[in-house]
């Protein structure tokens, strides 16, 4: 998810296997209530309560914990287990028809029951709304959903798709209730039906109050009695303050680098603590391959001769990432170094200098980085500047750097106005497909005019058709080598994941992983 347009993350352990074609086993969660409220702080918004339309981390956030899919990514790991579904399986050996089981005895939280009828309509209500704030675009594959019996549902895929196990089981896969949703309209009331460890009690723009939902039947094991989370609308100082005042008790997604190392070298008496956990988001520079120079090869590998990722790191995110050599980031099955291999770690003037040099350019360089802070982060323009100098220091470039609204952002890039601009990727699912489909198959997210037809006509169609995912890591090393060399983009870092709670706070580190799930029912508070 494109952060996320949003691009909407962490530890990771290698692919989803042959365990997804043999079925899953069941499991069965306590959603006792127990402990105490938790009160959580977050910079992002929540831009949709109904999953048709959120495509965001902070929309997917109030997805996974108060609706179910039919499959859910534990915490730690990165291949599906049955949640709504007692068992799940591709059917055929071409991959093309996946088939779960309900469990028995699924309600929704306002004591509706959960069938087959909910989890069709909820697919096939998405599909046709197709908000293009939404995740429909995830489901090209999907041709149809059958529903044999009130505990059957049978997908039937246009084509090979192992990952589909791995979609369903993401906020995509929300399974909503068919009596409380319209099937032609998106839900605008602000409230939520689903049948998720928690219910949605109320929502406004600065607050979401959740509670235990009783009738959940799943594998959460809830700690907590309810989760209050607190909107700051990317008010940093504020979400901050808020900590440090003792009015919440975690604070996620939104704290500057800044804070997160003042906190760290604070001595004890705040009462509070950082958590950390590893994250597969990433950000890169992408280059329109239209543009009069930046469609210029030499002018791309000069640059990729010239970034200095380490410095970016320690002067403008002090440690809170780290560089990526790659479009898939390490830790996702797949991974190669292959911007290292072809263009090393630092920089170099005199490579920069003669790839300039085979393009016939003997002059300065001159040349626009385009930032948007408002989607990526507050240190984007700065990371951006850093960049221009550093293209600057060489004497090959004259760089500057111009900020924009998200939306008029986006709006130009599609109308081709940016040669170089900034993206982030926060992935749907842990696989090296959420990290090469999405930026290099037909209708892209990049918007950069690149293509490939290696890419596209046969290693993207391969490796999705593979359901050995440890299979795949020839052909995406391929993926991955092809892009280095042709540069449509330049990966610039990998994030990490942090968290910074009171110390009466426990369970974070089971939110903070590679499946870009959340959980609540993690959170406990001593």
């Amino acid at each position: 998810m494109n952060v996320r347009n949003q691009w909407s993350v962490l530890p990771i352990v290698a692919g989803l296997a042959s365990g997804l074609l043999t079925g899953c086993g069941s499991g069965t969660g306590d959603s006792g209530e127990s402990g105490s409220n938790v009160v959580m702080g977050m910079s992002d918004d929540v831009l949709s309560t109904d999953p048709a339309s959120g495509y965001d981390p902070g929309s997917w956030l109030l997805f996974n914990n108060v609706f179910q899919s039919l499959l859910s990514f534990p915490k730690g790991g990165t291949e599906p287990q049955p949640e709504a579904a007692r068992g799940c399986t591709f059917t055929d050996t071409s991959i093309k028809v996946y088939k779960c089981t309900l469990k028995d005895g699924l309600k929704f939280s306002n004591g509706d029951p959960l069938t087959s009828k909910d989890v069709k309509f909820s697919f096939d209500r998405m599909l046709k709304i197709n908000d293009e704030a939404g995740p429909a675009v995830m489901f090209p594959m999907l041709d149809s959903v059958q529903t044999p019996d009130e505990k059957t549902v049978v997908f039937n895929l246009k084509v090979a798709d192992a990952t589909f196990p791995s979609k369903i089981a993401s906020g995509a896969g929300s399974i909503v209730n068919h009596r409380q949703y319209d099937a032609n309209g998106l839900r605008k009331d602000g409230e939520a039906v689903g049948s998720g460890p928690y219910k949605l009690d109320s929502f406004s723009d600065d607050e979401a109050v959740f509670s235990v939902n009783e009738n959940y039947k799943g594998t959460a094991e809830v700690q907590n009695s309810g989760v209050t989370l607190k909107l700051f609308h990317g008010d940093q100082s504020a979400l901050k303050e808020a900590l440090l005042d003792n009015e919440i008790d975690i604070a996620y997604r939104g704290l500057s680098a800044g804070d997160i190392a003042d906190i760290e070298n604070a001595d004890d008496d705040a009462g509070v603590k950082v958590v950390e956990g590893s994250s597969a988001e990433v950000q890169h520079l992408v280059f329109n391959m239209d543009d009069p120079v930046a469609g210029q090869p030499g002018v791309r590998k000069a640059i990729a001769h010239l970034i200095d990722r380490e410095a970016l790191i320690e002067d403008v995110y002090q440690g809170t990432a780290t560089p990526l050599y790659s479009i898939i980031p390490a830790g996702i099955a797949g991974h190669n170094t292959a911007f290292f291999d072809t263009y090393g770690a630092r920089p170099s003037k005199a490579k920069a200098a003669a790839a300039l040099r085979a393009e016939g350019i003997t002059g300065k360089v001159k040349l626009t980085l385009w930032s948007t802070p408002s989607r990526y982060g507050p240190a984007t323009d700065q990371e951006l500047a850093a960049i221009a100098a550093q293209l600057n220091a060489s004497g090959l470039f004259t760089a500057d750097v111009q900020s924009v609204a998200f939306d008029q952002y986006e709006k130009d890039i599609a109308d081709g106005k940016y040669g170089v601009y900034v993206k982030g990727w926060v992935p749907d699912y842990p696989d090296a497909d959420n990290f090469t489909a999405p930026f290099f198959g037909e209708g892209n997210v990049l918007g950069n005019h690149y293509t490939n037809s290696k890419i596209t006509g046969t290693l993207i169609t391969s490796t999705a058709a593979e359901s050995d995912r440890a299979g795949t890591d020839e052909e995406f090393g391929e993926l991955q080598d092809i892009v280095a060399e042709e540069l449509p983009l330049l990966p610039v870092w990998q994030a990490k994941q942090y968290a910074v709670v009171r110390e009466t706070v426990y369970g974070l580190e089971y939110c903070l992983d590679a499946s870009t799930v959340f959980r609540f029912w993690e959170i406990g508070k001593g």
